[in-house]
């Protein structure tokens, strides 16, 4: 539904977005993470057709994005950091307006706005101008705007940014549920736990390159290495971690616990509580040690800054 190949955006010389690949099937979220001024919004206005790339090219549900704009901007919803409110208007004047734009019929208009203000707790707000609106309801009405022509594909720049733990976990839920209708996402984002929440890929930009991707597994194994798991036991160890080394790779211990590395722990780790059984150690929990995405990040910014400085 996305994908782009070597996509090059240049300002006056500056190299903002450096020959980007991406494919973006059908159903799945990427999360495009990165720091400020990384790349990311340039991408997203490349793939909307509000930039025209300088070199390589890319397609939305199957449309050039330079050769065919406005059929891309038909398919895709998009939120901005800048949104674009007209201030003045309420709620349903505003998403009647868009509603023309998209060539929604009135009904159909009024019908789909009124669900999607009732799914984003906005009902309340209908006859408030939206210059009294707060960040965070402002930051939903943007998305109800994204998505009122029930596009197949949603640009998110920054979808929960302002807003509170209970709003932020509303547009979680959506983008969840319209995954499961086929919905193709693309969110770049600095919660780095929402990503890992969201997102079936993940891409790493940085000064305008993607530095890294893959699922959370594929990044986890390449940067942070295999899986670490911690077994506790009742009483003490007595040895344990040499009895057990030929099957994995102990880390560290404690008095009754150990931690070690292992390759596939659906297939060692079966094997290896059979022979803790065996030696009459009684096992009380065996546990994976949760990895985070933060870990993962700072592993690759750690590895490019290097890698950069290496090559200067």
């Amino acid at each position: 539904m996305i994908e782009s190949h070597e996509l090059t955006k240049v300002f006056d010389g500056f190299v903002a977005v450096d020959k980007v690949s991406l494919n973006i099937p059908a159903g799945s979220v990427l999360a495009l993470l990165g720091p400020n001024g990384a790349g990311k919004t340039t991408t997203v206005r490349m793939l909307t057709s509000i930039l025209a790339p300088t070199s390589g090219w890319a397609r939305v549900s199957g449309y050039d994005v330079a050769e065919a704009p406005e059929q891309v901007r038909g398919k895709v919803g998009v939120l901005t950091e800048q949104h674009g409110l007209y201030e003045r208007m309420k709620a349903i004047e505003y998403l009647d307006f868009f509603g023309r734009v998209y060539h929604l019929g009135t009904a159909e208009t009024k019908k789909r706005s009124l669900a999607l203000m009732e799914r984003f707790g906005l009902m309340f707000a209908l006859d408030k101008r939206l210059g009294e609106y707060s960040k965070g309801m402002k930051q939903k009405l943007a998305l109800v705007r994204a998505m009122l022509h029930n596009p197949p594909v949603l640009l998110l720049d920054e979808p929960t940014s302002a807003m509170d733990p209970l709003s932020a976990k509303q547009v979680r839920d959506a983008i969840i549920e319209l995954q499961r209708d086929e919905r193709t996402f693309l969110i770049t984002t600095h919660n780095l736990t929402e990503a890992q929440q969201l997102a079936n890929k993940i891409a790493i930009i940085r000064s305008g390159r993607i530095v890294a991707g893959g699922t959370f597994d594929e990044l986890a194994r390449q940067f942070v290495g295999e899986p670490v798991m911690e077994l506790r036991v009742n009483g003490v160890l007595n040895g344990l971690a040499k009895d057990i080394g030929d099957m994995v790779t102990v880390e560290e211990a404690g008095m009754n616990w150990l931690r070690y590395r292992v390759a596939d722990p659906n297939h060692t780790n079966p094997a290896l509580l059979r022979r803790i059984a065996g030696l009459g150690v009684d096992v009380v929990t065996l546990a994976p040690v949760t990895r985070s995405l933060e870990d993962i990040y700072l592993q690759v910014v750690k590895e490019d800054e290097g890698l950069n400085d290496h090559n200067r």
